[in-house]
């Protein structure tokens, strides 16, 4: 590998998961052992996972990645929000590997390129994925555990408008009509409310998934009916697999913090979805 190539290092290994590779192989493997494979599934497009430190929302993010374990995708696509710098657009990642403790995962930037030509919305940048953005990156760890070989397109959203939301959906339909895709949403719920407004929030957001109502999901986000920090990159993902011929979607796994810690207070809510036919 030449010295020109760009690399996005880890920037939360250590932190949100272990920087040991040793430990993170065991425990995503621990993770994965203890979920289940739903059953009459044809094909599976979509995931939605949540992005908190493993000790928190890895038995979550563990139940979506254990549906695709047997599946053999090209590219996978990896939307996120962005936590830490706001722009308006929507940054595909111009470099050339994601890095993680357990090794380099390669970009595939001819996609990556064609998708940021598609729509003005969407930037060929590297904004949103440099410093400490933790939301997708924690998301490759389990991808390389499950899937053998493949390809990245890193997606960070600045701006979670429907604008944005469109344009993403519709690119991504179009330029990855003939691959063979998976596209994860990485999206933690509602935020610091006690264990019963959490679970009344969540509610919501997860009959709008079983549903396969994202517009639906859209609005009562916009009215604060539900949180979602990652709501644009969840209804984003809907719809370009809804383009690619999804037509189910199903809520695998809900859970908070609270479960997890037993301090029930102020709790940070988390699901598993696979968007699939």
């Amino acid at each position: 590998m030449s010295n020109e190539n760009k690399i996005r290092e880890p920037a939360v290994a250590g932190m949100f998961y272990s920087g040991n590779p040793q430990t993170l192989e065991r425990e995503v493997a621990l993770f994965l052992e203890n979920s289940m494979q739903e059953k009459n599934v044809q094909h599976i497009y979509g995931l939605v996972s949540p992005h908190a430190g493993y000790m928190y929302s890895g038995g979550v993010a563990a139940r979506a990645y254990r549906q695709v374990l047997d599946y053999d995708y090209d590219v996978v696509v990896v939307i996120s929000p962005s936590h830490h710098v706001y722009f308006e657009k929507v940054s595909v990642y111009n470099g050339d590997y994601y890095a993680t403790p357990l090794g380099i995962i390669p970009v595939d930037k001819e996609l990556c390129q064609l998708l940021a030509d598609a729509d003005p919305q969407l930037i060929y940048s590297s904004i949103g994925h440099d410093g400490q953005e933790h939301a997708l990156e924690v998301q490759l760890p389990f991808l390389q555990h499950v899937l053998d070989e493949f390809k990245l397109i890193p997606i960070v959203m600045g701006n979670q408008d429907m604008n944005n939301i469109l344009a993403l959906a519709e690119s991504l339909g179009k330029v990855l009509k003939d691959q063979k895709t998976l596209i994860v949403a990485s999206s933690d719920l509602s935020h610091y409310h006690s264990y019963e407004e959490a679970v009344r929030m969540d509610s919501v957001v997860i009959s709008h998934i079983n549903n396969f109502k994202e517009e639906n999901l859209y609005d009562d986000l916009s009215s604060g009916l539900c949180e979602m920090c990652g709501g644009g990159p969840v209804i984003a993902m809907m719809k370009a697999c809804r383009y690619l011929g999804a037509d189910k979607a199903k809520v695998i796994l809900y859970r908070n913090s609270g479960d997890v810690t037993d301090d029930r207070s102020q709790v940070v809510g988390y699901l598993a979805a696979m968007i699939y036919k």
